[in-house]
């Protein structure tokens, strides 16, 4: 995969996906897109995020399940149901893109790892 052009590219893989690295099950895509956040000083820091769309950890998360639910009744792409995967990919990707990380935990599994 190459990264994003722009902030408004979402590069998406469906073929051989890697597995969901939080609970090692099989993931459904991956998708790149920009990403921008602000450090320590308040600086702009832009990059590139992927995230793995997996139907065990994405559950419970509206624009997971309504993008889950067009794998679980089309399996394959085709031009009767690409229109509604794009806006929900789109959605999809807006969502993950406001993710934070949860310091807390991250805190925590530093911690574990040191000792």
């Amino acid at each position: 995969m190459t990264d994003p052009t722009d902030e408004n590219d979402i590069l998406l893989k469906l073929d051989e996906v890697e597995d969901c690295p939080r609970c090692s099950g099989p993931s459904w895509l991956k998708a790149r897109f920009a990403h921008s956040w602000k450090n320590a000083r308040g600086e702009t820091v832009s990059g590139v995020r992927e995230a793995l769309l997996c139907s065990a950890c994405d559950r419970g998360w509206q624009t997971a399940d309504e993008l889950l639910a067009l794998f679980a009744r089309d399996d394959r792409l085709n031009a009767a149901n690409l229109e509604t995967f794009g806006g929900l990919v789109a959605a999809w990707v807006e969502s993950v893109r406001h993710q934070r990380v949860d310091e807390d935990l991250l805190n925590e599994q530093r911690t574990s790892v040191e000792l």
